[in-house]
């Protein structure tokens, strides 16, 4: 990319140098490193998203310097967290669901059933495959973790098994869905990006993802010591305390049916979310009134403060047994907004890093470099993470690759599927790796465990961006398009695009 290309991308100023790109990114990896040093897991609870906004701040100040105006840069910033605005919206509506889950028995009922029906000693691999399975069908993996996924959190803590494998798993089989089903969204950006055809994708996206998968799936048995635990006194616990029925599993089914039809994620969950509540008023009218606290109120009142107050703040149980009251007492949206501050100030720094031609100086370098089609494929798995963590946003490092490197395939005459599989193979899994990411702070606030915690165990994840570059390297399922010195002057005419997040076409 020239320099005029590169002041063309950016609106104006001048192209910024390798020092430049690197202060703010430098400054950013030392800042978070010392907010886990010194905060730990409260890490996300503030002192990350004060790290964020300096070094938002220092990449403005750099852009600045390099003559590109403060309206472009607040406008940029505008529009990088005006994108993560569904996300939000998300996050509160599973925030509200889990609340009205709780006090409706849903939550309670998966957990009763999986305690009757899984084995501890293959529970991590039966999480992963359970996920893989839902995603797969509604392309969702954020559906598939704020339903399912929080039901074998709790089925896990009731058998002593570790909740960070839990969650890996739980994460590993809902990206695998999620990057293998035609409803993805995720999907459909890769291949519209990259210029592929969305079948063709997914059938060449399994040849990396199967594998994956199966590799993640017999670590996740090897980790399923056998177990003697017994059941039986929880289970009695709970019956003790709740009339468990299948009808609890409504709201789960409503969600379900929703993300089939292809309804909006905060449609689909946020109308679970109320329907948990009619739900707690059907099952537990005694419990939404305790909750409710105001004797002074009729009962049809008592029944609209309960389930609107387990909305916002979330549910407390409150049945004196410490394993009942601990899995059931929490949720509603006033619990996600730590979450939703941590992504606000995470798009606001990788807006104004992406803006001011940042990310483009780093990546280029990497794309000049890599002369093999292995070292090629390894460079778009590169910038995928990259965009990943510095951008903290999942479509971004999508997109972004996807134009940037477009170009360079068509030249060397490889078929645009090679490019999305690369992408769907890095940008989407490895998202919910980065604590700061959207996805992987939407993950550790749904499943209730730090993406620092789960990381190394959402096996899939790390091993799928392996399997594609390995697959590169061996020269292995790497199309070819019929006529290569077609797709050149294509290919020049879109030099223009590299390193610029387009909209789609």
């Amino acid at each position: 990319m020239t320099p005029t290309e590169n002041q063309e991308r950016a609106g104006s100023g001048r192209e910024p140098s390798l020092v430049d790109a690197l202060i703010p990114v430098l400054t950013l990896i030392a800042l978070l490193a010392a907010s886990y040093y010194l905060f730990g897991d409260l890490a996300s609870q503030g002192p990350n998203q004060i790290a964020l906004l300096f070094c938002g701040l220092v990449a403005a100040g750099i852009a600045y310097k390099n003559g590109m105006p403060w309206s472009g840069l607040r406008q940029a910033t505008v529009d990088g967290v005006s994108s993560g605005l569904t996300a939000m919206f998300i996050l509160l509506s599973v925030g509200a669901l889990i609340g009205t889950w709780a006090m409706s028995g849903t939550i309670l009922a998966m957990v009763y059933y999986g305690l009757k029906i899984l084995s501890p000693n293959y529970f991590y691999a039966s999480s992963a495959i359970i996920c893989a399975v839902v995603a797969l069908s509604i392309g969702s993996s954020w559906t598939v973790a704020g339903t399912i996924g929080i039901g074998l959190m709790g089925i896990a803590a009731n058998m002593g098994l570790s909740p960070a494998i839990t969650a890996g798993a739980v994460i590993s089989g809902a990206y695998f869905g999620d990057k293998a089903s035609p409803l993805s969204d995720t999907v459909n950006l890769a291949t519209a990006s990259s210029g592929s055809e969305l079948f063709e994708h997914i059938r060449e996206t399994l040849w990396t993802s199967v594998p994956s998968l199966l590799l993640a799936i017999i670590l996740f048995v090897l980790l399923g010591a056998p177990s003697d635990f017994d059941a039986t006194a929880t289970l009695a616990g709970i019956e003790q305390h709740y009339d468990i029925t299948l009808w609890a599993f409504i709201p789960l089914v409503f969600v379900f049916v929703l993300a089939v039809l292809r309804l909006p994620a905060f449609v689909t969950i946020f109308c679970g979310a109320l329907l948990g509540g009619i739900m707690a008023i059907v099952l537990n009218p005694d419990v939404v009134i305790s909750f409710a606290a105001d004797p002074s109120l009729a009962t049809p009142l008592a029944f609209l403060k309960g389930v609107w107050k387990a909305l916002a703040s979330g549910y407390v149980s409150d049945t004196g047994a410490p394993d009942i009251d601990s899995l059931l007492s929490r949720g509603g949206m006033e619990s996600m907004l730590g979450t939703v501050w941590l992504i606000m100030t995470a798009l606001a720094f990788g807006a104004v890093v992406e803006h001011a031609g940042l990310l483009a100086r780093l990546v280029n370098p990497i794309l000049h470099r890599a002369r093999s089609v292995g070292g090629l494929v390894a460079a778009v798995v590169a910038s995928c993470v990259g965009a990943n963590i510095v951008t903290s946003d999942q479509y971004i490092a999508i997109v972004l690759p996807g134009r940037m490197f477009r170009a360079e395939f068509e030249r060397r005459g490889l078929a645009p599927v090679v490019l999305s599989r690369a992408i769907g193979d890095s940008a989407t899994v490895t998202s919910p790796l980065i604590p700061w990411n959207s996805c992987g702070a939407y993950m550790a606030a749904t499943l209730g465990v730090s993406a620092l915690s789960f990381a190394g165990f959402a096996f899939f994840c790390i091993i799928n961006p392996l399997v594609t570059i390995l697959i590169a390297v061996l020269g292995f399922r790497m199309i070819r398009v019929p006529n290569p010195t077609a797709a050149a002057p294509f290919a020049a005419a879109n030099t223009k695009n590299e390193g610029r997040a387009t909209p789609l076409e």
